[in-house]
């Protein structure tokens, strides 16, 4: 089987993300692998898809840090093959990492991947389940019991009558963004820093203020779902605690936050089947949903990471299980002959 993984950026990718933790077990089960970034797809004339593939001139490096050095430097290259040629496409890109200096990048995964899909590659997250989750406005569609109250707007009145309402305050973030960027606590409408915080947040679209949970303060856990399901192995969650900075309210380890031992709750098993149906009617394989108490904060369905994290904490490698899954899916494919949608395979 060979996979191809979609990234915003070679030179960007780390020996600490999910995705090095991919490439690492699918090389140690066999397949070979092969990265891919937003400007190496190619529609010709004969409306044939090539892609420009980045993979290893030789070797199977089993360390992560290996593996980047190798892929960033001599021992790569470059290939142009037909997109018949992989096995998965594996779309593992941030969207708003290139919103803003390279917006004909940020969603070139989802456009061309559809028309992977209908060439017949396995593309997860379904590509079409993608497009319609392009902003944090996708997090609305899911049950109302599971989201904190929230308002969308570009109107600093109604953001701060909304303040006004919460007993908690709230938190003010982009509907574009990640990595717990431009990520602000307003406990009242009448903070004197509140229009610098709206400049600045505003000048990326619109925002999201959400009633706060107080108890995110001790931080919040990402689980990680597949096929809908909370993704485990022998009783090991793929889950964590994600603890903020002394005086953050960020959670995101980008953001200096510490990832921490996970205890999953029936509560949060409860969250998580709760959301299950739309994942799965939207072909979304990987998930990572971010939950406080009982209630899901963002639904990462893009590039959810942090499975290293937990590797480290509990000694389990869930990114096998992953490849494994990718595996069966897509001898499902060969066996039915493309009879079975891009979309129901995914989370099959």
């Amino acid at each position: 089987m060979r996979i191809a993984f979609f990234v915003n950026s070679i030179e960007g990718e780390t020996e600490y993300y999910t995705t090095t933790a991919f490439a690492l077990a699918a090389m140690a089960r066999g397949h070979d692998i092969c990265y891919l970034t937003p400007g190496d797809f190619v529609l010709r004339p004969d409306d044939s898809l090539m892609i420009r593939t980045t993979t290893l001139k030789n070797g199977r490096p089993k360390k992560a840090d290996t593996f980047i050095s190798a892929l960033q430097g001599e021992q790569s290259k470059i290939q142009t093959i037909a997109i018949g040629e992989i096995d998965v496409l594996f779309l593992r890109n941030d969207p708003s990492e290139d919103a803003d200096e390279r917006p004909w990048a940020a969603h070139a995964g989802a456009i061309f991947g559809r028309l992977a899909a209908e060439r017949g590659v396995l593309t997860v997250n379904d590509p079409d389940g993608l497009a319609r989750a392009q902003n944090k406005l996708y997090f609305q569609g899911f049950p109302e019991a599971v989201r904190p109250t929230t308002l969308i707007s570009k109107s600093i009145e109604e953001i701060r009558a909304f303040v006004d309402e919460q007993k908690q305050g709230a938190i003010l973030k982009p509907l574009q963004g990640s990595g717990g960027k431009n990520v602000f606590k307003i406990a009242s409408s009448k903070e004197s820093n509140l229009n610098q915080i709206f400049e600045a947040v505003s000048g990326e679209g619109y925002l999201i203020a959400q009633a706060y949970l107080p108890e995110a303060m001790a931080g919040d856990t990402r689980l990680f779902l597949m096929n809908g399901r909370p993704l485990q192995r022998d009783g090991v969650y793929a889950a964590f605690r994600r603890v903020p900075a002394k005086g953050d309210v960020r959670s995101n380890v980008h953001a200096a936050g510490i990832a921490a031992a996970a205890e999953i709750t029936p509560k949060m098993l409860a969250v998580a089947e709760m959301v299950r149906p739309k994942l799965v009617e939207d072909g979304m394989f990987l998930v990572g949903l971010d939950i406080v108490g009982d209630k899901i904060l963002e639904i990462n369905v893009f590039t959810p990471g942090g499975l290293p994290n937990i590797a480290e904490l509990h000694g389990v490698d869930l990114a096998l299980d992953v490849i494994i899954a990718l595996e069966q899916k897509v001898e499902m494919r060969k066996n039915y002959a493309g009879r079975i949608s891009n979309r129901v395979l995914a989370t099959l």
